[in-house]
């Protein structure tokens, strides 16, 4: 049983960081991320939900024809992510919303992309559980967030972090999401790691015996 930090106190956290947020993950999307943004979203198809949608600094890597919903539980994420959608000519519905409670029925989506947020999702566990209820037999899932490295010098040093960022931010540096993938019973259809195994994308399907 995953012991939950207190959500409305994380709630106002993320409420502080979104005026900041962007210059904030400049450096990581330098240094880090490389082309994962572009890698995971344009692969994305049909209705596509976007979990954590944060600022909307996904929003301008989709192709054309997604019709896409986008939900997260910081307000005032979803404000400046709804000013990029109007300012980039982004059609998109951003809502308030759960991760690990998604108000959606089972098999909405196509496509469910959550990209640098399940570090941060008190139950990742359950996050992905729901993320593959709403996916439709056959459809993608599509991940890529920052993990716990191969390397040793480098785990030493998220273990360090994680004495102040999971206090503050409820934020989680060794995490591993394509366990729980796996244990859902996705197809891995492709997936990488790089920069010391600190960064892991994962594109899965979910598979039609699924739902039978």
């Amino acid at each position: 049983m995953v012991r939950k930090p207190n959500i409305e106190r994380l709630r106002r956290h993320w409420d502080k960081q979104a005026e900041s947020y962007d210059r904030q993950m400049g450096l990581a999307e330098r240094m880090l991320f490389d082309d994962t943004r572009e890698w995971v979203c344009s692969q994305a198809r049909g209705r596509t939900l976007e979990i954590a949608v944060g600022t909307g600094l996904n929003l301008p890597w989709y192709p054309a024809g997604v019709r896409l919903t986008g939900i997260d539980f910081s307000p005032a994420m979803l404000e400046r992510a709804r000013t990029r959608a109007a300012t980039g000519h982004r059609r998109a519905r951003l809502r308030l919303g759960d991760a690990e409670e998604l108000d959606f029925p089972d098999a909405s989506f196509d496509t469910v992309v959550c990209t640098f947020s399940l570090c941060a999702v008190p139950d990742e566990r359950r996050a992905v559980t729901e993320m593959v209820r709403v996916l439709r037999p056959g459809g993608l899932l599509l991940l890529a967030d920052h993990v716990v490295s191969t390397s040793a010098v480098l785990r030493a040093a998220q273990a360090l972090l994680e004495v102040v960022t999971i206090r503050v931010g409820n934020e989680h540096f060794r995490r591993r999401p394509l366990a729980h993938v796996m244990a859902a019973g996705l197809e891995i259809e492709r997936h990488s790691r790089f920069h010391r195994g600190m960064i892991e994308r994962i594109r899965a399907r979910k598979p039609a015996a699924l739902d039978s």
